[in-house]
């Protein structure tokens, strides 16, 4: 069983930064990927990015690349995503998940993921 805590969601105006963390325990999950999720229209969560946890590698989607960096700290046994240049569309509930398959290319589906944080909320003022 893997846990997944999100935290550092917060209001934050247009054109800024924040950073989410998402603490993870449980006995395996360095072998895992870990994905950062958000609602979106017509869909229940969209991706906008991961991280292998083993290797450090990462992937994001088109709508955050350039903005958006996810990187994790062994030490801490947590994954951060770091936004910048934020905008209204970015206003959501943050997940974090866990994805114990690993694969690679990295799964950016809901399905593919095993293990959910309770999210935390960002909000972007204009």
């Amino acid at each position: 069983q893997v846990q997944l805590v999100e935290s550092g969601g917060g209001l934050v105006q247009a054109g800024g930064s924040l950073r989410l963390s998402c603490a993870v325990s449980g006995r395996t999950f360095r072998s895992y990927n870990i994905g950062w999720s958000r609602p979106a229209p017509g869909k229940e969560r969209d991706f906008v990015g991961a991280i292998r946890w083993s290797t450090g590698s990462t992937t994001y989607a088109d709508t955050v690349k350039g903005r958006f960096t996810i990187s994790r700290d062994n030490a801490k046994n947590t994954v951060y995503l770091q936004k910048n240049s934020l905008n209204a569309e970015d206003t959501a509930v943050y997940y974090c998940a866990a994805d114990r398959v690993g694969g690679w290319p990295m799964a950016m589906t809901t399905t593919a993921y095993d293990y959910w944080g309770q999210g935390t909320q960002v909000t972007v003022s204009s």
